[in-house]
């Protein structure tokens, strides 16, 4: 009798698993890393071999990997309550939602539990929405204005406020009443490329739009401050305090996405502190928990939550989650936070973040158009000669590729606009030491010699 052969882990792979965000024709000769285990900004394949994992996994494991107080945590909570919906209440939650107020503005402290990112966006807008109708009765308030080059989520409405035609088109139409405005871009500005400096004119955009649709008809705008998987656009001096004033002017609410850029890391706790505004709405995920298990929240203020207060269920917001605000997960959010604040990660990503970039700026490589970062939020815009002509894409994927095998994962942004998938994105554990950082310049350095 032959003896039966286990299939190995590979096979079972690319037997069964649908990745996402991938093309598996052909999938056998390019199989995906098989990663195994990991242990600060280091993971491990099947074979042994260590990378720097210089995207923190998805933009996520801001405390680095290997924490045992999270683990810990969520172990405890198992045994003591291993689930329970928050239609009712229970103490992690509780507990976490406050932490997060006390991070946050004053007023910005009703917190809505969920899975994802997405999810998370997915909330915001119809809050946003909602709270249109609520707030100004008889008017129409349910256009959101976004921007182009941003990324949102997969949801259909966070889809919608996506501004990536290529992420977009495989499931068009998509929800109407979404429109888009040029992003910050001063590398390739339309706005100010005949101007001595930058006069915020990409940012008055969204005055033009809502004026021209009528602020009667407009419920949100919703930004990444620091724009991410689109290309790493940060927002310029004065950019989001400008938008948050035509906001206030017209009435309409600003909804800061914070799926990536939150809990250290551009260099503040959040984002939006880099200007001293206050979103009316803010989208979390991803370092909540640093990806120790899946959380997202969408807090508002309290004049948004107010509004939702009425004598009738028709006030309510009727949404529920399943598994938003599951107890382990917050329980591993809380020890999450502990580590965060007490390390003061933010402040290494101010530190590390500079340092690194100024390395990357030190390379002597034709390919690299210009580094953008703040904090650990990097962009590298690749272009093929000295007229900017971005890298084509095939280039910039054998780059990838070539510095992987350098012993460093970076990431691209991939499906955005056509033509433009030519940046190199870095989003590194917030607890980067400077060997670390110089371990990824050397890795993107190989990487670009055999370009």
């Amino acid at each position: 009798m032959a003896a039966i052969v286990s299939p190995t882990q590979r096979e079972l792979d690319l037997e069964h698993v649908w990745h996402g965000n991938l093309q598996h024709q052909g999938l056998e000769k390019r199989p995906p890393l098989e990663i195994v285990r990991a242990e600060g900004c280091w993971v491990y394949d099947s074979g042994g071999r260590r990378y720097l994992d210089a995207m923190a996994g998805l933009w996520c494991v801001n405390v680095g990997y290997g924490r045992r107080e999270i683990v810990e945590a969520v172990a405890a909570q198992m045994e003591q309550l291993p689930y329970y919906p928050l239609t009712q209440s229970h103490p992690p939650g509780a507990q976490l939602a406050a932490r997060l107020a006390e991070l946050l503005p004053k007023g910005l402290s009703r917190v809505f539990f969920l899975n994802s990112g997405s999810e998370a966006v997915e909330t915001a807008l119809k809050m946003a929405r909602q709270y249109g109708r609520r707030a100004h009765p008889g008017q129409n308030r349910y256009k959101i204005i976004a921007r182009y080059r941003a990324y949102h989520g997969f949801t259909m409405g966070a889809l919608s406020a996506t501004g990536q035609a290529a992420r977009k088109r495989a499931f068009e139409p998509l929800v109407p009443g979404f429109l888009h405005v040029a992003p910050p871009d001063p590398y390739r500005c339309t706005f100010c490329s005949r101007e001595p400096g930058c006069t915020l004119a990409c940012a008055d955009e969204f005055d033009r739009v809502i004026r021209m649709e009528g602020p009667e008809t407009v419920a949100a705008v919703i930004l990444e401050p620091s724009i991410g998987g689109g290309g790493v656009f940060h927002a310029p001096s004065g950019y989001l305090e400008r938008v948050r004033e035509i906001c206030d002017r017209h009435g309409v609410l600003m909804i800061a996405d914070e799926v990536i850029t939150g809990f250290g890391r551009t260099g503040k706790m959040f984002a939006f502190e880099h200007a001293g505004i206050r979103p009316d709405i803010l989208t979390v995920a991803k370092g909540i928990t640093s990806a120790y298990l899946p959380l997202a929240a969408t807090i508002a203020t309290d004049e948004v939550f107010d509004a939702f207060r009425g004598e009738t269920d028709d006030a309510k917001f009727a949404q529920v989650s399943t598994f938003g605000g599951h107890p382990c997960s917050c329980a591993a959010g809380l020890a999450n936070l502990e580590i965060l604040t007490r390390e003061r990660l933010w402040e290494n990503s101010a530190r590390m973040g500079e340092y690194l970039a100024d390395r990357l700026r030190e390379l002597k490589s034709p390919a690299i158009g210009e580094v953008r970062g703040r904090g650990l939020l990097i962009g590298l815009e690749m272009v093929a000669d000295s007229n900017r002509a971005p890298l084509p894409e095939p280039d910039v994927i054998r780059v990838q590729r070539l510095i992987r095998e350098a012993g460093v994962l970076v990431g691209r942004n991939n499906d955005t606009v056509p033509g433009f998938g030519n940046v190199l994105t870095l989003a590194p554990p917030l607890t980067l030491s400077r060997e670390e950082a110089d371990a990824i310049v050397a890795g993107i350095e190989t990487g670009l010699r055999q370009l």
